[in-house]
């Protein structure tokens, strides 16, 4: 069990047993499931959205718009089923959130294939929060006016692969086991909120060791014949490794951590054992058990590459691109696909950015009250471990969640058992009756947004004079405020100590400007809880509400008082943040963003509770008021693709700037290559890929080695201007640590779009250049 606590370099140095002990875990890890309890599937389908033209979901910035792919997206899902009764399905996307409509058109779509059998009740869809995902598929306005409105292309493609990953899982369901296991991951998340925290009472504060949440909480699946088939955990810390202008499609540390695992967990399965190495900090890579010994006369394979010029771009068919995808390629038909998701918890206060926020024009730490540099909050930004690097920051916090879960999967050992249940409602949020403890009733209020909400945070500060931890508002302000709407006295009063910028709660033109029916729900396998909530709590506010259903459930016959209890943030729909009733009064950004007024922690406790109490007593709840479905009322101000083109005498696909005659890269230089391209929202590649890097295996055959899956290689794409029909492709490979020495070459996939609206798809290759 001493891998995980190994640094990399360390591994890389201490032979073959090092390398083996992870195997024998995983050999080990596989017998150790007993009878099997549940029949378990998992499943996972692309949902990456349109890398081109499309404003990103997270940072509210209308210039962040997508130009390429970082790594492409996923949909992971797990069902998990009593054999002659209820069952539970839990989705984790790589998107910035759930949305209600993308949940409302899931439900219908499992209702047309399964009738009752996955219902509102049983099925949770959460986000992972990265803000690097086009945006555009949620439902209210206020969550949509950076993307130019609704975005059918981006919804659809997270409709069709939710939909597409519970198919498969559904299909995988097999009798199997499911461990739970949890540790600490300390240098994954710092909170960026910690004036905030230090409001919350200090007795309190007195029982926790962190101001923010450590505990990485994991289940792993066991299939009674195949073994190891997945694992899920459950992690707090922001998405938000990839900064606020970056253009590249990306997971960002969450989605990295999942497909360093499921790569992991593919490589230790191999019967081979040859060549195996890591990929470039530590993350391993299964490509190269494909790989044989190669011939290491240099001159030799210079000649080799010398024979393979850059053609012209051609004609190929739509599925070509996921024909020669890395890891379809790779799996065995008749077996299921290792399923590893990071799944999203109580984020609300905590920042990936470990190092602390700094300005960026002295180098000094920032004020700790209200985030500013000299007053000016757009100067003080978070540094990640790998600054100034956003990649290589991303890649150290998706591999720290990695690593541990890694630790946890190798040594779960305890089973789940008992009863799979759950129960959910519908709850109207913008007048909500409160009975606090003290017998005093309170009410939520209508959704409304802070000063301080317009300030951003240090992983993304916003613009002009709004600070955190404003109490009082602007004049000017609130003057601009009042052309849009004047927030009523009442409305003032419940909101206290908030001034309102947005009253978007009682905002409807052209249609509703933010939710006020929100769903919460309760997941139960066994002895292991999720509580599903549709928004960002903060580390504390997260701790009361978990401490609050695990009161409920203590010592229930049931249950006993070996309870997991793990919150799903970003569930089901979207609602911003959650605080303390004692956050909300210091006003920063997460206070500024708690839709409901003060008592909106205290009102999901209520309500979480009953439906605790609904759980453990049997009992059926009231389902309450459905919310709205506003498909038919969504604007779009997005252009679309008219024409692409290129220039005369050449073809898409053609290379632009190859590699250089001759030429011999080392492990760790980078090589680019540029293509006349087209518009890739002509085509999102679904399952496919816009880049490919492959190897010559012998004198003739081609081997896929790296794809848009991978983390060493980048699609940037890019146009002359806003309104030219003419774009480029350029394909960064940064070549990994652990790469076999040979002759390789750089492929690019596309489709264009004539005058007539036909899709023709492409492919264009460089020349071939030598590895050493």
């Amino acid at each position: 069990m001493e891998f995980p606590s190994l640094s990399m370099r360390a591994c890389k140095t201490m032979g073959g047993w090092t390398l083996l002990l992870p195997l024998v875990l995983l050999l080990w890890s596989s017998v150790v499931h007993s009878n099997s309890d549940y029949l378990i599937g998992l499943g996972s389908y692309d949902i990456t959205g349109p890398a081109a033209d499309v404003n990103m979901m997270g940072y509210a910035n209308a210039e962040q718009i997508a130009s390429g792919v970082h790594f492409r997206l996923r949909a992971r899902a797990f069902i998990v089923a009593e054999p002659n009764g209820n069952r539970v399905v839990f989705v984790n996307l790589d998107a910035c959130m759930a949305s209600q409509l993308v949940t409302i058109k899931v439900l219908e779509r499992l209702k047309a294939r399964y009738g009752d059998l996955y219902t509102e009740k049983n099925v949770a869809i959460s986000g992972i929060h990265t803000h690097a995902g086009p945006g555009g598929y949620l439902q209210y306005v206020v969550y949509i006016v950076t993307s130019l409105g609704f975005v059918r292309q981006s919804f659809d493609v997270i409709v069709d692969g939710i939909e597409k990953s519970i198919v498969e899982a559904h299909e995988n369901l097999h009798p199997g086991s499911i461990f739970v296991n949890k540790g600490e991951l300390l240098d994954a998340g710092v909170n960026r909120s910690p004036s905030g925290y230090l409001n919350n009472p200090a007795e309190e504060r007195s029982k926790y060791k962190y101001n923010v949440d450590k505990e990485m909480t994991l289940l792993k699946f066991v299939d009674a014949e195949w073994g190891p088939v997945g694992s899920f955990n459950w992690f707090a810390t922001h998405g938000t490794s990839m900064s606020r202008t970056n253009a590249l499609v990306s997971g960002d540390n969450k989605g990295a951590a999942a497909r360093f695992m499921e790569d992991w967990f593919e490589r230790k399965n191999a019967v081979k054992m040859d060549n195996v190495g890591f990929e470039d900090g530590g993350i391993p890579r299964r490509i190269s058990n494909i790989i044989p010994s190669l011939n290491d006369n240099h001159h030799e394979l210079l000649e080799i590459a010398a024979s393979f010029q850059s053609p012209p771009g051609r004609p190929v068919t739509k599925s070509s691109s996921i024909a020669r995808r890395v890891r379809g390629a790779l799996r065995q038909a008749d077996k299921p696909k290792f399923v590893s998701a990071f799944c999203q918890s109580n984020c609300g206060d905590v920042s990936p950015n470990v190092l602390g926020a700094f300005c960026i024009d002295t180098g000094r730490p920032c004020d700790f009250n209200h985030s500013t540099c000299g007053g000016k909050n757009e100067l003080c930004y978070g540094r990640g471990p790998g600054y100034p690097d956003e990649f290589e920051s991303t890649r150290m916090i998706g591999e720290r969640q990695f690593k541990k879960a890694v630790e946890l999967f190798s040594g779960a050992s305890e089973q789940i058992k008992g009863k799979v249940d759950s129960r959910h409602a519908y709850i109207d949020f913008s007048q909500l009756q409160v009975n606090l403890p003290n017998s005093k009733v309170v009410k939520t209020c209508p959704a409304a947004m802070g000063f301080a909400f317009a300030a951003g945070t240090t992983d993304g500060p916003g613009a002009f004079d709004f600070t955190q931890g404003d109490d009082q508002g602007n004049p000017f302000w609130k003057l601009v405020r009042n052309l849009i709407r004047t927030p009523g006295q009442e409305q003032i009063d419940c909101q206290k100590p908030k001034p309102i910028l947005l009253d978007t709660g009682e905002m409807k033109v052209p249609y509703d400007w933010a939710p006020s029916i929100l769903p919460i729900q309760i997941l139960r396998v066994g002895q292991f809880v999720i509580l599903s909530v549709p928004g960002e709590f903060t580390t504390m506010a997260g701790r009361r509400l978990r401490d609050a259903v695990k009161t409920v459930l203590s010592g229930h016959k049931d249950f006993g008082n070996n309870i997991h209890v793990v919150i799903a943030g970003l569930t089901n729909t979207y609602s911003q943040y959650v605080t303390t009733f004692e956050e909300y009064e210091v006003q920063r950004y997460e206070g500024a963003s708690t839709l409901f007024g003060p008592h909106t922690l205290s009102a999901y406790i209520q309500e979480f509770t009953k439906l605790a109490n609904a759980l453990i007593s049997g009992q059926p709840v009231e389902p309450g008021p459905q919310p709205p479905d506003l498909l038919d009322k969504q604007i779009s101000l997005l252009t679309p693709v008219v024409v692409d083109t290129t220039p005369l005498g050449s073809n898409f696909g053609d290379v632009i700037s190859d590699v250089p005659k001759n030429a011999t890269f080392k492990r760790g230089d980078m090589v680019s290559v540029t293509f006349w391209s087209a518009c890739p929202r002509n085509d999102l590649m679904t399952e496919g890929t816009f880049s490919l890097v492959e190897f010559l295996q012998g004198k003739e055959t081609w081997v896929p080695t790296y794809d848009d899956d991978d983390f060493c290689l980048r699609f940037k794409w890019s146009r002359p201007s806003k309104l030219s029909s003419r774009s480029k492709a350029t394909i960064e490979w940064r070549i990994p640590q652990d790469v076999a020495p040979g002759v390789y070459r750089i492929k690019h996939f596309g489709a264009a779009k004539s005058l007539l609206g036909s899709i023709r798809h492409f492919t264009g290759s460089s020349s071939a250049f030598v590895v050493a």
